[in-house]
């Protein structure tokens, strides 16, 4: 159960993310915008509007999986020491 929840935790996370990401996509076009009207042509709109789009895209992923490794490491301490409570609580009551 805790691993779909997981997986449906980080589908959410990725989607939130890639389209919570807008800043290079607008870059993008704003930079393709001059240089279209200088090289009269639609390619620069094109190439940094789909390279913007990708770097938000990949920078929400990254943002994503950093924010899952993070939870995962608490998660891992989390349980380590109530493990070690555990055994110390253990061993003090057969004492």
């Amino acid at each position: 159960m805790g691993s779909q929840e997981n997986v449906k935790h980080i589908e959410e996370c990725s989607v939130s993310n890639a389209l919570g990401t807008w800043v290079f996509s607008v870059a993008g076009a704003l930079l393709a915008i001059p240089v279209g009207i200088k090289r009269k042509s639609l390619a620069p709109l094109v190439f940094f509007g789909t390279t913007g789009t990708m770097l938000d895209i990949i920078m929400g992923i990254s943002a994503c999986e950093r924010e899952h490794a993070e939870r995962q490491m608490k998660l891992l301490e989390e349980s380590q020491n109530s493990a070690s409570e555990a055994s110390i609580n253990d061993s003090e009551s057969h004492s």
